[in-house]
């Protein structure tokens, strides 16, 4: 049966590079009052390391969500999208793009790769924390989430 809202500590895979917007995301989640693990991954093979449990991330938690910013050095977040999309254990994972770009061609083939949203970061830092508030509002309170496994 899937995890219902709230029930439980909600495990979340940020994929970013940018300090910043990580901090951001910390200090939103810690106000979103919300049960949350939040885990960082800042390379698109440290994501799918973490995502695989392999190497450093043999005893990793696997995650109930997954922020991916599309632009990261090495292996980028397209790459990280199509990978769980095409690996049957990891498909049921819901993948939040969070990027700063409108770019239509990248939305259209993140929804193509089946990612579940799309969202462009705001420049303003208040802006960008009340986006993060409000995912944590939908996809952790309101949205039930498929089993982990493994």
């Amino acid at each position: 049966m899937g995890r219902a809202p709230s029930e439980e500590m909600v495990d979340i895979l940020l994929v970013e590079d940018n300090p910043g917007d990580v901090r951001l995301t910390e200090e939103a989640f810690k106000d979103a009052c919300v049960k949350n693990e939040l885990h960082t991954a800042r390379r698109g093979g440290e994501a799918l390391d973490f995502l695989h449990q392999r190497g450093d991330f043999e005893d990793a938690t696997r995650p109930d969500i997954v922020l991916l910013d599309l632009n990261l050095p090495g292996r980028n977040g397209k790459e990280v999208l199509e990978e769980i999309r095409t690996t049957p254990k990891l498909k049921p994972i819901p993948v939040i793009v969070l990027t700063s770009s409108t770019a239509d061609e990248d939305i259209v083939r993140s929804y193509v790769e089946n990612a579940n949203a799309y969202l462009t970061k705001p420049v303003d830092a208040e802006e960008f924390i009340d986006l993060v508030r409000t995912i944590s509002e939908f996809w952790i309170q309101i949205v039930h989430l498929p089993p982990t496994e493994g």
